[in-house]
């Protein structure tokens, strides 16, 4: 089994510029976490243009649903923002490939210390390949189904709807 990361951007990805003293996206980190995760099966990482997700619109969205009908593995987890990770998912859901999709991101950036990024794509990867196909969501060791989901701004987690 190949698995296969789909990378948007979001938080998960975002750099601190110390000059500008502002959150922008640089390169990618998942080729360094996929090392540090240690994760044995095969993977296929696919780096989309990088957006905060409060920047994505319908064509984007239509663009990630496009990289998973094209891809040929089954097993597929998604990095993205979170601000808009429940659009996304809904989509892909709508969509109904007969594959497993899971959105993943993180609330606070991977390069920044404390960080929920390097967990919930672990959990994520694990996941992916253990559940029936579907579309879900996957944060800080739960999982939900893409139609029974929001975001608590206030907590600063995912919950059921």
């Amino acid at each position: 089994m190949t698995l296969r990361i789909i990378a948007t951007g979001g938080t998960f990805d975002k750099h601190y510029d110390e000059i500008a003293g502002k959150l922008n996206f640089s390169k990618g980190h998942l080729p360094q976490i996929i090392k540090r995760c240690r994760i044995t099966v095969p993977i296929q990482l696919e780096q989309l243009p990088f957006l905060d997700s409060l920047d994505m619109h319908d064509a984007d969205r239509q663009r990630i649903a496009a990289s998973c009908l094209r891809a040929d593995e089954t097993s597929i987890v998604v990095v993205h923002g979170t601000d808009t990770m429940r659009e996304t998912a809904e989509v892909l859901g709508a969509a109904q490939l007969p594959k497993t999709i899971v959105l993943t991101g993180a609330m606070v950036p991977y390069e920044v210390k404390n960080s929920d990024a390097l967990f919930n794509f672990g959990f994520a990867c694990g996941i992916a390949q253990a559940l029936p196909h579907g579309v879900y969501i996957a944060m800080n060791a739960q999982i939900f189904t893409w139609n029974d989901v929001k975001k608590n701004r206030a907590e600063g987690v995912f919950e059921k709807r």
